[in-house]
């Protein structure tokens, strides 16, 4: 067993004892019962178990950011596997709303478990800081500080989801002993809170070794891969602008100083710590249409035969059955259907994303599909490029099959941690009697597709693990997400680099793309439209989309501008299923770039004034 699953695992028997539950209210943070410094706090080891306790909490507000993607145009979230009560089981993300319009009011329980993750880093940090360091010397005082380290990596990484969401928040920077110490906070000014950010990932930076010493720990990468994302996002809303967000100013020098910043911190972890895309970005192979006994190396890095991969800068570790199936996720229950261990597809790809999947053969995109009903036109199946043709697929982006199922691609069935074999997708016949070239088969279940098309990515393919068992270390930053987001910085700066045409590139050629055009690049706008394009097929189903959206000012650009007449999401088959943004007022989309400051935690705190579009 791995240190972070095992320490993970011993937290759990202290963690009543230590009572600094995530699940407080904001204001409700008081760490009584804390463990007596007489017994604790006096070795490495009660340190790291300490740090496993935080990780455990960071994890539980990163590890279903997916759902996320709800709130972009391409993935589709019909609610949420979470258990309500359980820390370890999504809880978090439990009554948020997940639609691409109306969900800045859902997340008062994710701000308050946000501010959890922070509340356990800090005891982390104080405790170690306060108890241990002064005594500390030699390779013990470099580990001691190497945990807390990664302590103020996961308090940044906290914040920087606070800001993302609400703007100005309150900053806690220490162990909250007595609700009395917190409600005379006010919302700090933003720019104040990503200053603090900003010294804790300077701090990660310089303490963390150049390499994690085990799988699910943080090093020296994931720290600048998170500095050069916060500045990023930073110089994005300096350029683009929140106007949502009370007292905050564009400003284009601000945006261009943090831009460079932002891509020399990618530039570094791109180039000196010997990273590498899975499997050197080798698309590997892919079987023919219809056909899943071989699956792209793609698929592959989104199953646990990737944990530990270097592609992987910075993950959260689950632990399934039989080792704590408490800790397992539930990424198979969330993306795959009924034939499935009984899943429940919560998330499914939406009608637009297959389009968005390029050709092998040319680079560019194919002719648009055509929605058509096979049960009302005889020849759907065969017209070409007809959305229900499988024939209309071929020749796509590997990442196609590796990420989504189309009419009559196969998957494996599980029933009971065993195999039941290759069951077709075809949407709208579940769990039928079916015959394929001449064999029989029981087409695949699910209530959850109303696109025509169900998520292959994220689900396991193998016997032995149940849909809340999995054991997948999820992705918080990968290096493929550093090579666009290097793309998108350094282009801000200076145009299209040599360096960063070639990251696309290696992107790009896992999905056994040929090379970007030099139309692609030939501009700063042409070359944002094909990082963008990169960040939509790489990141599918990852939860970046809708927090890109937001941050470039783009809501309005996808769903159209205020009173308009809407989007229409359709089905393979052309039947409308959703309609957003029709007829929408200015304050909709205003609520839809910053979320609301949870109204409890104002009734307690009258000093937590509101974000300006929900007064």
């Amino acid at each position: 067993m791995n240190d972070m699953k095992r320490y993970t695992t011993l937290f759990l028997g202290v963690i009543m004892l230590m009572h600094v539950s995530c699940k407080k209210e904001l204001l409700d943070q008081t760490p009584t019962g804390l463990l007596d410094a007489s017994v604790f706090w006096k070795t490495e080891a009660d340190a790291t178990i300490a740090l496993m306790s935080a990780y455990a909490s960071a994890r539980a507000v990163f590890d279903r950011d997916y759902y996320f993607e709800g709130q972009s145009e391409y993935t589709r979230v019909r609610g949420t596997s979470a258990t309500s009560g359980s820390i370890l089981r999504g809880d978090a993300y439990q009554g948020g709303n997940y639609d691409p319009s109306g969900y800045g009011a859902s997340f008062d329980k994710y701000f308050q478990y946000l501010y959890g993750s922070v509340h356990r880093a800090n005891y982390v940090i104080e405790n170690i800081t306060l108890k241990m360091l002064p005594n500390a010397s030699g390779a013990s005082l470099a580990n001691l500080e190497t945990i807390i380290a990664e302590a103020r990596l996961l308090r940044g990484m906290t914040y920087f989801r606070l800001i993302s969401m609400w703007g100005d928040v309150p900053y806690i920077g220490k162990i909250i002993y007595d609700n009395s110490e917190v409600t005379q906070l006010t919302r700090l000014p933003i720019g104040q809170v990503k200053d603090s950010i900003m010294a804790d990932f300077d701090y990660a930076v310089a303490k963390l070794p150049a390499k994690a010493v085990g799988v699910g720990r943080a090093a020296k990468p994931a720290a600048l891969a998170f500095r050069g994302k916060l500045n990023l996002y930073w110089g994005s809303w300096k350029k683009n602008g929140w106007p949502e967000l009370e007292g905050f100013q564009q400003n284009s020098g601000e945006a261009q100083t943090a831009f460079a910043a932002s891509a020399a911190d990618f530039k570094s972890v791109m180039n000196d710590f010997g990273l590498t895309l899975y499997k050197n970005g080798d698309p590997g192979q892919i079987d023919a249409l219809g056909k899943a006994d071989i699956l792209p190396n793609y698929f592959e890095l989104f199953t646990p035969k990737a944990n530990g991969n270097p592609e992987v800068i910075m993950a959260f570790n689950h632990s399934g059955t039989p080792t704590n199936p408490s800790q397992g996720e539930e990424l198979m229950r969330d993306f795959s259907g009924r034939t499935i261990e009984g899943s429940q597809a919560w998330a499914s790809p939406r009608y637009e994303i297959a389009d968005r999947y390029q050709l092998t053969t040319t680079g560019e995109f194919a002719p648009k599909l055509i929605p058509l009903n096979p049960t009302t036109n005889a020849a759907a199946r065969t017209t070409l490029n007809s959305a229900v043709n499988p024939n209309s697929y071929a020749n796509r982006d590997y990442r196609m099959k590796a990420s989504i199922l189309w009419d009559y691609e196969m998957c494996i069935g599980l029933t009971a941690l065993k195999s039941t074999g290759f069951s077709p997708f075809i949407y709208r016949t579940w769990a039928a009697n079916v015959t394929i070239g001449g064999v029989k088969y029981i087409s695949y279940n699910t209530d959850g597709s109303n696109s025509g098309y169900i998520f292959r990515k994220f689900v396991r393919n193998y016997e032995g693990l149940g849909r809340s068992e999995g054991d997948f270390a999820w992705p918080v930053m990968r290096l493929a997400d550093v090579f666009l987001m290097y793309a998108e910085a350094s282009n801000e700066v200076s145009g299209p680099l040599a360096d960063a045409v070639a990251g696309l590139n290696k992107i790009r050629a896992r999905g056994n793309l040929p090379a970007l055009k030099a139309d692609k690049f030939a501009s700063k706008q042409a070359f944002f439209d094909a990082i963008e394009q990169e960040r939509i097929i790489e990141l599918v189903a990852e939860g970046h989309r809708g927090f890109d959206l937001r941050r470039w000012r783009a809501i309005e650009k996808t769903w159209g501008p205020p009173g308009g007449v809407g989007v229409w999401r359709i089905d393979t088959w052309g039947a409308q299923q959703q309609r957003y943004y029709q007829n929408t007022i200015d304050r909709v989309y205003q609520q839809n770039y910053i979320f609301r400051i949870p109204p409890t935690e104002r009734d307690r705190n009258p000093n937590l004034t509101q974000n300006i579009p929900w007064r």
